[in-house]
């Protein structure tokens, strides 16, 4: 990142990542082909790695999200974890982790007999042992980083 500019285009991005050229401009006080300019800037050094709409889970059908930890049945076993559930729809977010498990997955599903068939179909492709925590509440999620 250049510099303070490049900062507040981020976090006004963050924001609304629809946010037009033209306010963007007023916003950081620049033409709006100077914030066009650097915003494509940003993109191609890969800092700005896409835009998406954020959808509502409950909305759409998908009430019941969960956070599993897996831990492979066997430690010698190869890291293939992702890979073999690369494929699985309900898994939103796959993260490596340090602690008692190795990865950390976030599913969202319709109910929990869903739920409970989707635990089964992980540990069979994965061969890992799984341990879920129900998400009641989300106060806040997917933020901007603080720049």
């Amino acid at each position: 990142m250049d510099d303070d500019v490049d900062r507040s285009l981020l976090r006004l991005l963050g924001r609304d990542g629809r946010m037009s050229f033209a306010d963007l401009a007023r916003e950081t006080g620049l033409s709006t082909s100077a914030v066009h300019q650097r915003v494509r800037r940003l993109e191609q050094r890969g800092i700005i790695t896409g835009y998406q709409a954020l959808v509502d889970p409950r909305l759409v059908g998908l009430p019941l999200t969960a956070l599993i930890d897996l831990t492979p049945l066997d430690p010698a076993a190869p890291d293939d974890v992702p890979d073999r559930l690369r494929d699985f729809g309900e898994i939103e977010s796959c993260w490596s982790v340090a602690g008692a498990a190795s990865y950390v997955v976030k599913v969202r599903v319709g109910e929990p007999a869903e739920l409970e068939s989707l635990l089964a179909r992980i540990r069979s492709a994965a061969e890992v042992a799984t341990r879920t925590t129900i998400v009641l509440s989300t106060p806040f999620e997917s933020r901007p980083p603080q720049l």
